[in-house]
């Protein structure tokens, strides 16, 4: 097997490149490898799918290292192509998908990942893009921009960033026009505070969003929250925080939960999703899931 590890030379607060040199060096099986350090995220999944298309026979196993952009622009890579897997060194500042399986630290040990087990899991296309966590949009959407913004900056570009952007939509973002089916269903009536379409479980570092979340059942998990005082959401906050909004009758009047195959999201003007904490625009957006397209190596616990 053929060992490609994808490194973001920027992922967290400093480059993992010299970290993951380290580990590799230091596992006792002597394996095949090379190392990849893309320029963009463009460069990224262009070169991974350049090497799937020159080496069609030979069994390739993927290292997304970095956080949940790299893992996207990896998956996003492989997609398609039966030979490849994939798995995680944890380097990134928020590595929320992994969190479905395991904590970070068990990510970071290369001898655990790379004995790790496969599991088929699934992936969301969303438009022309694909995510393994989350689409989402309105408030959740409003941060994630935010934060691509804040990021670059350097006092404020680190741990900070999130709780940022996060006061920044608090302020102007807590409204978003646009109309969610669900396989067909009319969810709202135009209008919502936020609505997250999941197959992991926590998004922005610690919201656990979708605490049902299941995969590899072929099933988005869809979480709409109606408009709301800025009262109101900080009331709920906590709940949501920890996954217990489901179950929380203080919600009954304002959440939406469905589990569907496809969502469709339709709005007047242009607006913004985060997809895997990247950003795309548009007036019509569909998310479809790709039920266990992709071969995940989940490390020995």
């Amino acid at each position: 097997m053929k060992h490609i590890f994808i490194v973001n030379t920027v992922a967290g607060e400093h480059s993992c490149l010299d970290e993951v040199m380290k580990a590799i060096a230091n596992e006792s099986e002597v394996i095949d490898y090379e190392v990849f350090t893309p320029n963009s995220a463009k460069d990224n999944i262009s070169q991974i799918k350049s090497y799937l298309e020159a080496h069609p026979d030979e069994e390739v196993r993927f290292y997304a290292c970095g956080g949940d952009g790299t893992i996207n622009k990896v998956a996003s890579g492989i997609y398609g192509y039966p030979n490849a897997s994939m798995t995680v060194l944890a380097y990134g500042s928020g590595n929320d998908y992994i969190k479905y399986f395991a904590d970070l630290q068990t990510f970071r040990d290369v001898e655990k990942v790379m004995h790790g087990t496969e599991k088929h899991v699934d992936i969301m296309q969303t438009n022309d893009r694909y995510a393994l966590n989350a689409t989402h949009f309105g408030l959740d959407s409003k941060v994630a921009k935010t934060m691509n913004i804040v990021r670059r900056y350097p006092i404020i570009g680190g741990k900070m960033c999130y709780p940022i952007a996060v006061f920044w939509a608090f302020l102007t973002g807590m409204r978003t026009k646009c109309t969610v089916y669900a396989d067909g269903e009319k969810l709202n009536d135009g209008k919502i505070c936020l609505c997250t379409i999941a197959n992991g479980r926590y998004v922005g570092g610690s919201y656990k969003c979708a605490p049902r979340s299941s995969n590899e059942d072929g099933l988005l998990e869809v979480c709409l929250i109606k408009p709301i005082s800025r009262l109101k959401f900080m009331q709920l906050k906590k709940s949501y925080t920890v996954g217990k909004h489901l179950d929380d009758p203080k919600f009954k009047d304002i959440i939406v939960y469905r589990r569907a195959k496809q969502v469709v999201i339709e709005a007047t003007k242009e607006f913004c999703v985060s997809i895997d904490g990247e950003i795309l625009h548009g007036e019509k957006i569909v998310v479809e899931n790709k039920q266990q397209a992709i071969r995940f190596v989940v490390p020995t616990i």
